[in-house]
């Protein structure tokens, strides 16, 4: 049999649909870098659900750089192979989504540890609408070794967790590598995690571009290769997370802003006019300048968070609703001038009154219970105000529209 090969693919070229003669309904996509252990039954298990369910499809593999003979075996197996220069999982998969012919892909590993011959509860649910049909090992069976201890335990549930409270995203495995997906659907995405969290870019974007996702039960079996996996337990975790984060401002930097501020405001109010006991323990002027500590961190956190949404609304990072361009309406630069120059007014107009209370004592040591308490007060009424008038014109900058 003739080797399938087609031209290197880059993770970031501009895709140019194919003209195909013959509709293909799907296509069983396959990342792969040095599987040669494993490469041949994966592809003889999809090919064999393709003839046994009749569904139109191709079996599509996307060498990552293969030096062990990979892409022979695929091209003698019947499967179709493209080339991905550029290096990692995810630019991989974004080579191959390229490639695709199907109208549906369903990706997934090399390694034998997912079942590509059970793969109809994947077609239906596409075939039904949904735009990313993922799976759950967790409710499909995890296999005596088939997932390490720490990550069954520990890394996907907490990872999920944080992806359903981010994201409310409805599934319960968020990092199943076995999905399917509407192409074109995952394409306007333009999705470039070129690393493992790739699997959360697909999942965070589709969530947030109000795609329908479904989900359904698999298995994962331990793989077949006797060399150890690509995914590295710290790092891609990592990276999993960091991703999480940086796609969601409010968790990262809104919602720990707030609870700061909260907690500042009231210590402030409780402690401003003299010390406060709890039973045997005392709260005084220490204890006040932590609460304004905080309000200074809580709110330059709310500030990021404004900024950060900002450019991501600016720039298509994040998609922009009306609810947002409400708040942006809000909150615009005069206002929030407006708002820094009170602030700063009143935090000065403490420190003028407490200077005098100084030099009226002859320039001796600052009361605590008076003086001190309203100068330190004052600076931080003073800093907080300086931050809101520098973040209005930060986010404002931000916000000015790019030359066509």
């Amino acid at each position: 049999m003739a080797m399938q090969v087609e031209g290197q693919v880059s993770a970031h070229s501009e895709f140019e649909p194919e003209v195909v003669s013959d509709p293909v309904e799907l296509t069983i996509l396959m990342p792969c870098l040095n599987e040669a252990e494993t490469l041949a039954i994966c592809i003889r298990k999809a090919l064999a659900y393709l003839e046994t369910s009749g569904v139109s499809g191709e079996v599509l593999v996307a060498d990552n750089g293969s030096t062990d003979g990979s892409r022979e075996i695929a091209a003698a197996e019947g499967a179709r192979m493209v080339p991905v220069s550029e290096r990692g999982y995810g630019a991989a998969l974004i080579g191959g989504i390229k490639a695709a012919k199907g109208r549906y892909i369903i990706m997934g590993d090399a390694d034998d540890s997912y079942d590509f011959s059970a793969l109809q509860g994947f077609v239906d649910e596409l075939r039904g609408g949904a735009d990313l049909v993922m799976g759950n090992r967790f409710k499909g069976g995890i296999r005596p070794g088939a997932m390490p201890i720490l990550h069954r335990l520990i890394g996907n549930p907490v990872l999920s967790f944080i992806g359903r409270l981010f994201f409310k995203i409805p599934v319960g495995d968020f990092h199943c590598g076995l999905r399917g997906f509407n192409r074109d659907a995952i394409r306007k995405l333009e999705l470039s995690s070129t690393g493992m969290e790739f699997a959360s870019e697909m999942v965070v974007k589709s969530a947030i571009n109000g795609y329908e996702l479904k989900e359904v039960p698999t298995t994962l079996d331990p793989d077949g290769r006797s060399r150890a996996p690509h995914l590295k337990t710290w790092r891609d975790g990592w990276r999993h997370l960091r991703f999480l984060l940086l796609h969601s401002p409010k968790w990262l930097f809104a919602f720990p802003g707030v609870v700061m501020l909260i907690l500042g405001v009231v210590g402030v109010g409780a402690l401003v006019g003299g010390a406060v006991s709890i039973g045997s323990i005392e709260f005084d002027i220490h204890t006040l300048v932590v609460a304004c500590f905080a309000i200074l961190v809580g709110s330059q956190l709310l500030m990021f968070s404004f900024v950060t949404r900002s450019f991501a609304s600016m720039f298509g990072i994040l998609p922009n609703t009306r609810k947002l361009e409400g708040v942006f309406g809000a909150f615009t630069l005069e206002r929030m001038l407006q708002l820094s120059l009170v602030l700063v007014l009143l935090g000065l107009a403490g420190g003028v009154f407490t200077l005098l209370q100084w030099i009226g004592s002859g320039f001796g040591e600052m009361s605590e219970e008076t003086s001190l308490r309203w100068f330190v007060l004052s600076l931080t009424v003073l800093t907080v105000g300086i931050q809101t008038a520098a973040a209005a014109f930060l986010s404002s900058f931000v916000r000015l529209k790019q030359p066509e």
